[in-house]
């Protein structure tokens, strides 16, 4: 599978736009199982030929053009393969390149994009390149970004560091909705709130992080977590409750949590 995958990727370069490919996800960190998804992005400027593109997947497979799958997942194609799924994964290498001259100078943003519903946090497009593999790349743009990559940039860590604050803000304005005995407020004030605290452990750790899947599992073994930060979290967000009493009794103990997270985020940072 690996050797079709690659010459896969040898065909994607010659497609008039393609710059390079990069083999993604758990494949290229080594942790993936044998029905795991091989994730190629596909690397592009200017004009995509999407028609060749196309021609390239086959008459069976839709493939999504720029901004088809939304701003930020950009757009792209699922397809079969012996049986593996292997996903073309589309990326504006001048928006990349754009987002890691921002991350350089602490700047990062956070998008609505459909399947990450934590939003989808700008430095996952270097922290992609930084990950991945490349499996073509002509001109040798993705490998010099590849290297340039490998180094987290420490104006971006205390950033995100410093936008833990949020968490402490959410579970004050969760605080209300449990009064309330409003479940669904609740549960994503604290899903989020876990969700900054994580992006703020990576970026500690100076490890990118991509998305939400996944992340937790990550996260509670970095170092300077508070203890139990895993269980803690599950146990929060598995069994917040439902009425007002039981709902209080969550967010109090997620206020704990995230007291003991920023108290080490802010060791850390000093």
């Amino acid at each position: 599978m690996g050797q079709i995958v690659e010459d896969m990727a040898d065909r994607l370069v010659k497609v008039p736009g393609v710059v390079g490919v990069l083999l993604g996800g758990s494949r290229a960190r080594g942790e993936h199982r044998p029905e795991s998804d091989w994730d190629l992005g596909v690397y592009y400027r200017g004009g995509l030929d999407l028609a060749a593109l196309r021609a390239l997947a086959g008459p069976d497979v839709e493939v999504a053009g720029p901004g088809g799958w939304g701003p930020w997942v950009n757009g792209g194609a699922w397809l079969r393969v012996d049986g593996i799924a292997v996903d073309w994964i589309l990326r504006d290498l001048d928006r990349v390149e754009q987002v890691w001259a921002d991350c350089r100078e602490g700047r990062y943003e956070v998008g609505v994009q459909a399947g990450h519903p934590l939003g989808f946090w700008s430095p996952c497009y270097p922290g992609e390149v930084a990950l991945g593999r490349v499996l073509a790349d002509p001109t040798g743009e993705l490998a010099d970004l590849r290297r340039l990559t490998a180094t987290y940039p420490e104006p971006l860590r205390e950033q995100l560091m410093a936008g833990a604050w949020e968490a402490e803000f959410l579970v004050g304005v969760a605080a209300k909705g449990a009064a309330r005995a409003d479940a669904l407020y609740v549960s994503l004030c604290l899903s989020r709130a876990v969700g900054v605290l994580i992006q703020a452990l990576f970026a500690m750790d100076r490890r990118w992080c991509l998305n939400e899947k996944g992340a937790l599992a990550v996260a509670e073994v970095l170092p300077g977590v508070p203890s139990g930060f895993g269980p803690r979290v599950r146990s929060l967000l598995g069994a917040q409750g439902e009425t007002a009493e039981s709902l209080t009794a969550t967010v109090t103990r997620a206020r704990v949590l995230v007291e003991e997270t920023l108290t080490s985020l802010r060791g850390s940072a000093e």
